[in-house]
């Protein structure tokens, strides 16, 4: 309310000094209609605004003076001058109660009833009385004029701190000033330019050792970038201002289609730029529209679907790394993949061929081709296949992304991340075969140095360069070769930078020669033949003059292949995989391998952490155990069906798990590739060491547990370890911190049928269950970061959505106090981690008594 009443102190202020001028114009110019109604439109917002503040005082009087006003627009009445008097006695009198509210925060007490007698009486139509004329003389301007009959009542008492106030200009309005958009352009532009000339003079001054010029320049320096900050500050504007509209919007819109909506909006007061502000403003529109005409179903069918008959539209704002994230949720039907699909191919985006190939998430993308719908029939709302695709092309246009991520029957998520600002950037400026180039800072993760004596060192997998960064592979994009600038063929041993870029939820690395500093750089748009390159978003210039382009991630993205996110991984959720014949599971990243026979063997890539290729002379010994030094430390070796006393073989193929500060290599005959597909176990094996056989890239294959061969390295590997409403088949919730541990405990529950959904932090496992989320059962670790496993079980049973459901604890910790603890907490079972047996029958254990007290 504090903002609310310095903004209507500052536009009443205004608004009254206008009146003042307008008044005297109508007096000289009885029928100019327009200055009239110019008079009534204000006199009407500072009433409205009143009501609204709940200023009962200010409203009364305002009231009675739109009263007259009315009857002036309406020509019942005629404002001669005497009643032009009585109303600038109502205008002074609103500046005095506004005063005392700017003054004391609350509306002054005071007697008006005279005042505004005399306004009803006028607009009964009794002539006011004709204002005296003081007499003449060198006095008479300073003299005040004399109240006419019926108004020159005595002040009470009460009013007597009010004419000590006298009408003058409002201190709110003295520290605020309505300036031109147009104004605020020109200024950017201004120092725009100037940021130009410090960067060439900053760069001047690096030429030279003891100038002079340095510590003016320095100074330069940090005033340019003060007014640069001040400047931004004054185009700066609230997001609510664009989500001003949207609460009627969706009201109508549930009107229209006869739907039960709410509409939350959280972080209304996050500020961006206003040229960025009126970009989102169409696109956020559209995508609430599509949300509640498309996404969020009927009240018949959420009953049906054991939903809340009101749905539920979402919007979130906030600040995150210098931009700016906006979320669009519902809780409806989700995108239906197979519709999406059918229409994918009806209208020749893809073929079925290629639709096999696509992940869920992948064949979502299609949603954002021009002229794509699957709308079942044309409304007023939507359904003609034009939207999206604008919205897509509009947030990238501003250097911004978007992010789908759909459940169906759970409802869909659109986040798009854009920049604070268009016209200064921050920018890595990087180099490639003697060019140099820009890259947003807000697409930049991070900086690897490759080669030349690093540790780090660019592999080849299929031909494809990749980087194992952090136990995960990291695609590469070699961007001499992406610009045509290759001068033969690239050394993978000499030192190079790769500049890890984010694009939506994937991160891949653009592989350069050389990476100079950041700098604030002025966006200049690309000249129109060269608007169909998506490499490019714009171009600078630098400090020493030379005009460079501006690389764009997303248009890279695109160019090379690099699809959408396969997961959720900003919220911690890992997608659930499904091991029913058919159906449409997430698609996995494998490892293909043979090993100890002609047959391929699959690993999930996620717990692959680095390949290797070890020479038979670094091989050791110690009794039976084999073992490499590895990295300063000793690796034991693991041969899967494999002679390493073959002296044959010169060197053997590694496959490196590490977790925790350890490490372990399998030794395999061959690595063959890297695919991407859906692991459906369709025959169970009991051979140790192999899950099952799946269809792999049309291979039949072997799913290797690679808990067995990790436990064959070390007994002790899971206890050392320490981590910081499905279909026919039970669904499991999978709670760990540790992405390795996740990416081996899913595969082996999905190959003892379960449908799994893996979390890493027991927060992001709370918020399916505010999502509406059912399951069957939780396996959840102890030891996580934020919410250990036993505050997790306490807030499950304190809930009465999750509160029945079994909690099964899986630790390294199993000493007789802590299960103790466990069971205390609420958990149902307690299971050794690295005890596969006990966990697959403690799980069926507790989903049988589950289902035997539920039929009780």
């Amino acid at each position: 309310m504090d903002d609310l009443l310095a903004d209507f102190l500052t536009e009443t202020n205004e608004s009254l000094a206008e009146l003042d001028t307008a008044l005297i114009r109508l007096e000289q110019v009885p029928d100019d209609q327009a200055t009239l109604s110019q008079i009534f439109r204000l006199v009407h917002t500072i009433k409205g605004t009143c009501g609204f503040l709940g200023l009962p005082r200010l409203e009364k009087v305002a009231h009675a003076g739109e009263n007259v006003l009315g009857r002036f627009r309406d020509g019942t009445l005629t404002p001669t001058p005497a009643a032009i008097t009585v109303i600038l006695k109502a205008i002074d009198r609103i500046k005095m109660i506004v005063a005392g509210l700017e003054a004391t925060e609350g509306e002054p007490a005071g007697d008006d009833d005279a005042l505004i007698g005399a306004l009803n009486a006028l607009m009964e139509g009794e002539a006011a009385e004709p204002e005296p004329t003081p007499d003449p003389g060198p006095v008479a301007a300073v003299q005040p004029p004399v109240e006419p009959a019926a108004l020159a009542v005595p002040a009470p008492a009460a009013e007597q701190p009010e004419q000590v106030a006298a009408p003058g200009e409002s201190g709110v309005a003295a520290q605020t000033i309505r300036v031109s958009v147009d104004v605020l352009e020109d200024l950017m532009t201004l120092v725009s330019e100037l940021v130009l000339a410090r960067n060439q003079l900053l760069q001047l001054g690096r030429t030279q050792q003891n100038s002079p010029f340095t510590v003016p320049l320095q100074r330069l320096s940090h005033i340019t970038t003060d007014l640069q900050e001040g400047v931004m500050k004054t185009r700066m504007q609230p997001i609510g201002n664009a989500w001003n509209k949207l609460p009627r919007l969706v009201r109508d819109l549930a009107r229209e289609t006869g739907k039960r909506i709410e509409l939350a909006m959280h972080g209304a007061e996050t500020e961006l730029d206003r040229q960025v502000l009126e970009f989102i403003k169409d696109p956020l529109t559209h995508m609430v529209r599509n949300s509640a005409d498309h996404g969020l179903e009927t009240t018949t069918d959420r009953r049906a679907a054991g939903k809340p008959e009101t749905g539920r539209i979402s919007l979130n704002a906030f600040h995150e790394g210098g931009h700016i994230i906006i979320e669009i949720a519902d809780d409806g039907r989700g995108l239906n993949t197979r519709r999406i699909a059918e229409k994918a191919v009806a209208q020749g985006f893809a073929t079925e061929a290629e639709l096999a190939q696509l992940s869920e998430t992948a064949i979502h993308q299609f949603i954002f081709r021009a002229g794509f719908s699957t709308a079942a029939q044309i409304t007023a709302v939507s359904g003609r296949g034009v939207g999206m695709d604008v919205v897509k092309t509009n947030i990238e246009k501003i250097g911004g992304t978007i992010e789908l991520r759909s459940r169906e029957g759970r409802g869909t998520t659109v986040t798009i991340k854009i920049p604070l600002t268009l016209a200064i950037v921050s920018a890595l400026i990087v180099e490639c075969a003697r060019e140099r180039f820009a890259i947003p800072q807000i697409s930049v993760v991070e900086l690897v140095r490759t080669g030349g004596g690093s540790e780090t060192t660019i592999e080849q997998i299929n031909r494809t360069p990749v980087l194992r960064l952090r136990d995960r592979l990291l695609p590469l994009v070699r961007l001499s070769s992406l610009l045509a600038l290759d001068e033969g063929e690239p050394d993978e041993r000499a030192e190079s930078f790769i500049v890890v870029a984010k694009v939506g939820t994937e991160n891949f690395g653009l592989i350069v020669d050389r990476v100079f500093d950041t700098e604030e750089i002025v966006v200049k748009p690309v000249a129109p033949i060269l608007r169909d390159i998506t490499l490019f978003s714009g171009n600078t210039i630098l400090g020493d003059g030379s005009v460079i382009m501006i690389l764009d991630p997303n248009g890279i993205a695109r160019t090379v292949g690099i699809g959408a996110a396969a997961g959720a991984e900003r919220t911690g959720l890992v997608e659930p995989t499904r091991t029913d014949a058919g159906s449409s599971g997430a698609r996995t990243s494998l490892l293909l391998f043979r090993a100890g026979g002609a047959e391929p063997k699959a690993v999930p890539l996620g717990l692959v952490a680095r390949l290797e290729e070890i020479a038979a002379d670094r091989i050791e010994r110690a009794g039976a155990r084999a073992m490499v030094q590895y990295r300063g430390r000793l690796m034991p070796l693991v041969p899967m069906g494999v002679d390493l006393d073959d002296a044959t073989v010169a060197r053997r193929p590694v496959l490196v798990f590490s977790d925790g500060g350890r490490s372990m290599g399998l030794v395999v005959d061959e690595i063959l590739d890297v695919v991407e597909d859906v692991v459906t176990i369709q025959l169970g094996s009991a051979r140790p060491g192999i899950l099952g056989s799946a269809v792999i890239a049309g291979r039949a294959t072997e799913i290797i547990d690679t808990g067995h061969w990790l436990a064959l390295a070390a007994e002790d590997w899971f206890a050392a370890r320490r981590g910081g409403a499905g279909g026919p088949r039970p669904h499991l919730l999978v709670i760990d911190d540790s992405a390795f541990f996740r990416h081996m405990l899913v595969p082996v529950l999905t190959a003892a049928g379960y449908e799994v959904t893996a979390a890493e932090t027991a927060d992001a496992a709370l918020r399916l269950r505010e999502q509406g989320r059912r399951f069957d059962a939780i396996v959840s670790d102890i030891e996580m970061p934020g919410m250990d496993g036993f505050a997790f079980a306490r807030a499950v049973r304190e809930d009465p959505r999750w509160a029945a459901l079994p909690l099964v604890a899986l630790t390294g910790r199993v000493a007789d106090a802590d299960i103790l603890r466990g069971r205390e907490s609420g958990f149902t079972d307690y299971v050794a981690k690295f005890d596969r047996e006990a966990l697959l029958a403690g799980i069926a254990q507790v989903l049988a008594t589950r289902r035997e007290t539920e039929a009780a």
